[in-house]
């Protein structure tokens, strides 16, 4: 016969569900929540400006108080850092992603080329360019230029690759990674999400006119209308004036 369950049995088996999620779960809300902290301020950095741009506004845009914002960062400036630094790790990511993946370094480079482009129209991205270098510390300042050093040097070295492979005409890869980087980091500037342009159709504009340049490598010959029965006695009268 089963053995009959006590008071005492059933009192042990039955275990009282905790109001509080498992540790785990607290640290990825919380990092869910910072994440929206920094996306939020990123988007008001890009409207408005950083001086411009205050707590309680971005504290607003987020329907949370100003004290909600202190649990995730410290100040503004804190804000700030690491939303540059969010948008120059994407582009460190995604250029390292295409370096794993191989092939010729032409097709390496216009990999590079879109996925600057593509990061630059987000609001991280944004942050990158909208934002001077002198709104930050001089050690902030030092290891922002130290990330985006380095992904000038990528560019150089894929553009002297380019040239030793022959898919590049000779040039000067660090003028030329200044003109690559510099063209596609002004897309930053200027481009409003749902405008005339997508962003992937601005990423292959782009990508044709540094490539391809915007003049006609050859010339053709201009095409003349044939010469009528007027044309042909009009030439004849000239010839015979000569």
């Amino acid at each position: 016969m089963p053995k009959k369950r006590t008071a005492s049995d059933t009192a042990q088996a039955v275990v009282p569900a905790s109001p509080w999620v498992h540790v785990s779960a607290r640290e990825q809300q919380r990092e869910t929540k910072r994440n929206a902290v920094l996306s939020a301020a990123a988007q008001l950095f890009n409207e408005r400006g950083f001086h411009a741009t205050s707590l309680d506004d971005i504290a607003a845009r987020l329907n949370v108080s100003k004290p909600t914002l202190y649990y995730y960062v410290k100040n503004k400036d804190q804000i700030l850092i690491e939303c540059v630094r969010k948008g120059l790790q994407m582009m460190h990511e995604g250029i390292e992603e295409t370096r794993r993946a191989g092939g010729k370094a032409i097709d390496q480079l216009m990999a590079c080329m879109r996925i600057y482009a593509r990061i630059v129209t987000l609001d991280f991205g944004m942050c990158v360019i909208r934002v001077s270098d002198d709104e930050f510390s001089p050690e902030n300042r030092k290891e922002l230029r130290r990330l985006k050093s380095g992904i000038d040097m990528e560019f150089r070295r894929l553009v002297t690759a380019g040239v030793a492979e022959g898919s590049l005409q000779p040039c000067d890869p660090k003028m030329a990674a200044f003109v690559i980087a510099g063209a596609l980091s002004w897309i930053g500037r200027w481009y409003q999400p749902g405008g005339e342009y997508s962003a992937e159709e601005i990423a292959t504009q782009f990508n044709a006119m540094l490539l391809n340049g915007v003049l006609r490598r050859k010339l053709e010959p201009a095409v003349l209308p044939a010469a009528g029965p007027a044309d042909a006695r009009k030439s004849s009268k000239a010839r015979a004036q000569k």
